[in-house]
């Protein structure tokens, strides 16, 4: 079988429908999905798939292909990823498969999976490939039965959670799965919701579900401003990230969403470590140890978060993107819906839920900038500057994920993506005449081992 090496990334197989990604592939997948449980002696996988319109078909071809390796398969039906997650728990099954395409376009779609507990990232996802190339296969006859476990998602949320006042909020799943669970989620806790776009439709006509985008929030800060709405709460496609706008407005993003998440895990989980991804702000560890925890910067990407996460067995990480996981009190997997449920949680027993958000540290800090390069320059780039450039008048050169140069009043983060041939850039300083200074500085190292780019910045 022809297959496009392109659609295996780092944390997940994506692809574009029709194209690099067709039910035959689908089978193929689930086909070595199959003889990798097999190989590791277990005997049944749960099966979810998000709103997109080629869902359908390609989880069914995916549980076709698990079957002919002679393994069972649990189909879930339509839900957002981490009720996939869930379902693995809930069900006593082996694994589990996400078929999602998270918040890329309409006609991207594919495959996050968990076998035995572990999150196949890497290595682990070329070795599937592998596995069909070279027809390492096993056979047999599993079988496919239907399960619903969005009821038993809620009940273990709502036993888990609890508000210490009723709240207002506004919800935005902009046609993404998470509306197929969000609106009664929150209304069983007490909330009275406003919803946007919690119709789950495949085309996203009204916005992109990907709250990091800025334009996407719009909505949100409109409906925030027209409604007595204290908070706003959006969630991208498939559901495992957050968005959180205030009532005036402000975004706040995910890492200094992840101060309020730390503060509040180390009132009960004192001296914990807290991990977090190599694009949060310089922030986040002062603010950590100041609540008696232990920051613990790692590399980007929710598979290797989660791995680091059951490595350490800290209690909170979180990263720049949304991913938040919560192992304290819940399972560790990213879950945007939790999150918000435990966001409301902490926010409600304050008579100011704004001031409570607005009031965490803050800096000025760029948009992730993306600097386009041909597929493999972007490492190449990050390898050249690792072990080349020179940054005058840094305290601490980072390199555990692309280099994080930190100065006295401001950091700046060059890192390849693993999904697409881009360097990210990332800045944030105390003032923007810093700003300007480390993204000089940066310009300079940048030109001086690769000339010649247009640089985003």
């Amino acid at each position: 079988m022809q297959l496009a090496p392109e659609i295996f990334k780092a944390y997940d197989i994506r692809g574009i429908i029709d194209k690099s990604l067709t039910p035959d592939v689908a089978r193929a997948i689930g086909h070595a999905l199959g003889s990798e449980a097999r190989a590791r002696n277990l005997k049944s996988i749960a099966v979810g798939r998000d709103g997109r319109l080629s869902g359908p078909s390609l989880a069914g071809a995916l549980a076709e292909g698990i079957c002919a390796a002679g393994v069972d398969v649990i189909d879930i039906g339509c839900v957002p990823t981490p009720l996939t997650y869930f379902a693995a728990y809930h069900l006593n099954a082996d694994g589990c498969v996400s078929v999602t395409g998270s918040h890329n376009p309409p006609d991207y779609n594919g495959f996050k999976m968990v076998l035995g507990g572990q999150t196949l990232f890497g290595e682990l996802i070329q070795d599937l490939r592998k596995r069909i190339e070279t027809g390492n296969l096993a056979h047999g006859t599993g079988t496919v039965r239907q399960a619903e476990v969005i009821d038993a998602y809620l009940d273990r949320v709502l036993g888990d959670v609890r508000l210490a006042r009723p709240m207002k909020i506004v919800i935005d799943c902009g046609n993404g799965v998470a509306g197929a669970v969000a609106p009664q989620l929150f209304a069983r806790l007490g909330c009275e919701v406003t919803e946007l776009f919690c119709e789950v439709d495949g085309n996203f006509p009204n916005h992109h579900p990907d709250p990091s985008k800025p334009e996407n929030l719009q909505d949100v800060i409109r409906a925030l401003r027209e409604t007595d709405a204290e908070l706003g709460l959006a969630f991208d496609g498939d559901g495992d990230r957050l968005g959180v706008v205030t009532k005036d407005g402000q975004i706040i993003y995910p890492d200094r969403q992840l101060m309020l998440f730390a503060a509040d895990v180390l009132s009960r989980v004192p001296g914990g470590q807290i991990i977090y991804d190599v694009k949060c702000t310089r922030n986040l560890a002062g603010w950590i140890r100041q609540h008696g925890g232990e920051p613990l910067m790692w590399n980007t990407g929710h598979a290797l978060v989660k791995a680091k996460l059951k490595e350490t067995g800290a209690p909170l990480a979180g990263e720049m993107s949304g991913h938040v996981f919560f192992k304290e009190r819940w399972y560790g997997f990213d879950d945007g819906l939790y999150t918000g449920a435990r966001l409301l949680e902490i926010l409600s027993a304050r008579p100011d839920a704004n001031a409570a958000l607005t009031e965490l540290p803050d800096a000025l800090s760029t948009p992730e900038l993306n600097l386009k390069m041909a597929e493999g320059e972007p490492f190449e780039l990050v390898r050249r500057l690792r072990e080349q450039a020179a940054f005058d008048g840094a305290n601490e050169v980072i390199t555990i994920d692309g280099v994080r140069v930190e100065y006295a009043d401001g950091f700046g983060l060059a890192r390849p993506s693993n999904t697409t041939p881009v360097v990210v850039l990332r800045f944030e300083a105390d003032s923007q005449a810093a700003i300007e200074r480390i993204q000089a500085a940066f310009r300079s190292a940048i030109d001086a081992v690769w000339p010649g780019l247009a640089l985003p910045f």
